[in-house]
C-alpha cells in the first residue's frame, strides 16, 4: 500500500490530510543504512490544538455511538491491517530497524489488538449495588442502583519508535473502544508506521475527526497536546524523564495519565536453574530486538554457584546470533535506531570496564557492515551494581551479568534501582520461585520464561518510576472511561 499522504507524511487532522502550517519537514532514516528514505510533515503548535479541537467536535458523537458500531469498525481496521500485513512489516523494518521476522510479529499482533478491543468491548459495563445494604440514607429499600462507565473524552497517546504499530494499537485501540477520540504523537523517528495506521482507520470507516496524527517535538507538539483543556487523559511510553515531565503537567490540570515507562528488568538465575534452556532464553531477552524493548532482560542476576557456566554459554550463543540489515530474511539482530544509540553503547561499556567489568563478547560497533548503526551483541561479566549499565537502562544490545550469593542478595540488587516493570526467575524449585517472586518489585513476574513476554488482553504495567496505571485492553478500557453512578427512586 503507497500513496502520496504516506511518501509524504502528511498531517492528518479532522479526517483531512494536510500539509504542516509551518511548512516544515522532516527527513526519515534507515537505521540500516543510515541513508533516508522518506519524509514527514513537523506540526506546529497550532496544528496540535487544531487536531484537539478536531477531536472535541466529535466527542459527543463519538461516545455516544453503540459500542456495536464501534466494535464493527474495529474488526474493520483489523481485517485491513491484516491484508497489508506484509507492507507494514517491511515499512517498520526500514523505519526502525527492527529484522523482518519480527515486524511481521509485530504486523500480526496489531492486528489481534483491534480484534480483542472489539471484542472487549462488550464487558465494558458497570454493575449494581443492594441498596438496602446500606442503612444510610433512608429509604434504600425503594432504591435501584447501578453504575456505568462514561468515554473520558479527548485521548492523547504519545508512543515511542520501537513498535511503532503495535504499542499505537495498544493506545488507540482501547480508547476507540471506550468511544474516545485520539490526538496520536508518534515518535519522530517513525512517523510513517503511525500514518499508515490512520490510513487504514479512515478506510475502515471511522468517522473524521475520532483519529488524528500529528508529528514533532515534544515541547511544541506534546506539551499542547497535554495542556489543552480538552484533553482528558494522556497514554505514553517512553523514557522516564519524558513520562514524570508528561504527569506533571497533566495533574496540574487534573488529568488522568497511563504511563509506560523505563526498566531494568531483572532476569534471575538461581543455581538449580536448567542452564541450557535458561542460557537460550536470556539469549531471547537481551537481544531480541537489538534490546531496544522496554521489557528486555537488561540485568542478568545469577548465582555464584553457575555463573562461570552461564557467562560461558550465554557469550557462545550470543555469539551465533546473525547481525545485519532489518529486511534480510536471515537477521536476528538489527541496527540500533540512530548513531546516538550507538554512543550510548559506547559509554556503558567504556564505563563498565573501568569498573572491573569483563567484555566477554562483543563491545564494539560493526562497522563492517556499512554506514548503519550497528552493535555487536555484548555481554558483560563481574559487573558492579553501581555500574551505569546496572543503573540505568542501556536500550540496546549491551547486557550485564550481575553475580549473588544468596537470595536475600538478589532480591536486594533486583529491588535496587529506580525501576519496576518486568522481572524473570529460573529454577526448578517452584516453592522458592514463589517466594522470590512475592519479594520482587515488579508489575511482572515471569518464571521459567524471559522477562520479554507480554499477553495483549491482560494487565501491564510497571511500577514506581516504570509506570502509572496499566495496560491491556480490557485494563486500558476501564482507564480510559469515567465511572458513574445512577441511583432510581422507585418509591
Amino acid at each position: 500500500m503507497a500513496s502520496a499522504a504516506e511518501e509524504t507524511g502528511l498531517l492528518y487532522i479532522g479526517g483531512e490530510w494536510k500539509r504542516p502550517s509551518g511548512d516544515r519537514w522532516q527527513t526519515v532514516l534507515d537505521p540500516s543504512t543510515g541513508a533516508p528514505f522518506g519524509r514527514a510533515a513537523i506540526a506546529s503548535r497550532e496544528d496540535a490544538v487544531a487536531a484537539v479541537d478536531a477531536a472535541a467536535s466529535v466527542e459527543e458523537s463519538w461516545g455516544s455511538t453503540p459500542i456495536h458500531v464501534r466494535a464493527k469498525l474495529l474488526r474493520a481496521l483489523a481485517d485491513r491491517l491484516a491484508a497489508d500485513r506484509e507492507g507494514l512489516a517491511r515499512l517498520i523494518a526500514r523505519e526502525v530497524g527492527k529484522p523482518i521476522a519480527d515486524a511481521r510479529v509485530e504486523a500480526d499482533r496489531a492486528v489481534g489488538v483491534y480484534q480483542l478491543a472489539a471484542d472487549e468491548s462488550r464487558h465494558l459495563g458497570g454493575e449494581s449495588f443492594p441498596a438496602d445494604a446500606y442503612p444510610m440514607p433512608a429509604g434504600n429499600e425503594r432504591r435501584f442502583l447501578f453504575s456505568v462507565r462514561d468515554p473520558i473524552g479527548v485521548v492523547v497517546a504519545i508512543s515511542p519508535f520501537n513498535f511503532p504499530l503495535n504499542l499505537l494499537s495498544h493506545k488507540l485501540a482501547p480508547a476507540l473502544a471506550a468511544g474516545d477520540p485520539i490526538v496520536v504523537k508518534p515518535t519522530s523517528a517513525a512517523p510513517l508506521t503511525a500514518l499508515r495506521l490512520a490510513r487504514h482507520a479512515e478506510a475502515a470507516g471511522f468517522p473524521k475527526g475520532v483519529v488524528n496524527v500529528v508529528v514533532g517535538p515534544g515541547g511544541e507538539v506534546g506539551d499542547p497536546l497535554v495542556e489543552h483543556p480538552r484533553t482528558r487523559l494522556v497514554t505514553f511510553t517512553g523514557s522516564t524523564t519524558v513520562g514524570k515531565a508528561i504527569a506533571a503537567k497533566a495533574g496540574a490540570r487534573a488529568k488522568r495519565v497511563i504511563l509506560e515507562m523505563g526498566g531494568l528488568d531483572p532476569f534471575i538465575v538461581l543455581e538449580d536453574a536448567p542452564l541450557d534452556s535458561t542460557v537460550a532464553a536470556a539469549v531471547r531477552g537481551a537481544f531480541g530486538y537489538s534490546g531496544q524493548v522496554c521489557t528486555a532482560s537488561k540485568r542478568l542476576l545469577v548465582s555464584d554457584a553457575v555463573a562461570d557456566r552461564f557467562a560461558r554459554g550465554l557469550a557462545e550463543q550470543a555469539a551465533k546470533l546473525r547481525v545485519g540489515p532489518a529486511l534480510a530474511e536471515d537477521t536476528q539482530v538489527g541496527p540500533v535506531i540512530d548513531a546516538g544509540s550507538l554512543d550510548r553503547m559506547d559509554r556503558f561499556v567504556a564505563d563498565a570496564t573501568g569498573r572491573s567489568a569483563q567484555v566477554l563478547l562483543g563491545g564494539s560497533r560493526a562497522t563492517e557492515l556499512g554506514s548503519g548503526y550497528f552493535y555487536r551483541p555484548t555481554v558483560l561479566d563481574h559487573v558492579p551494581t553501581e555500574a551505569r549499565v546496572a543503573q540505568e537502562e542501556p536500550f540496546g544490545p549491551v547486557v550485564p551479568i550481575l553475580r549473588f550469593h544468596d537470595l536475600d542478595e538478589a532480591v536486594r540488587i533486583a529491588n535496587g534501582t529506580p525501576y519496576g516493570l518486568q522481572s524473570a526467575i529460573y529454577t526448578n524449585d517452584l516453592k522458592r520461585a514463589f517466594a522470590l517472586a512475592r519479594r520482587i518489585r515488579a508489575g511482572g513476574v515471569h518464571i521459567n520464561d524471559p522477562t520479554s513476554l507480554r499477553w495483549d488482553a491482560l494487565p501491564f504495567g510497571g511500577i514506581k518510576e516504570s509506570g502509572l496505571g496499566r495496560e491491556g485492553l480490557r485494563y486500558a478500557m476501564e482507564e480510559m472511561t469515567e465511572v458513574k453512578l445512577i441511583s432510581v427512586n422507585y418509591g
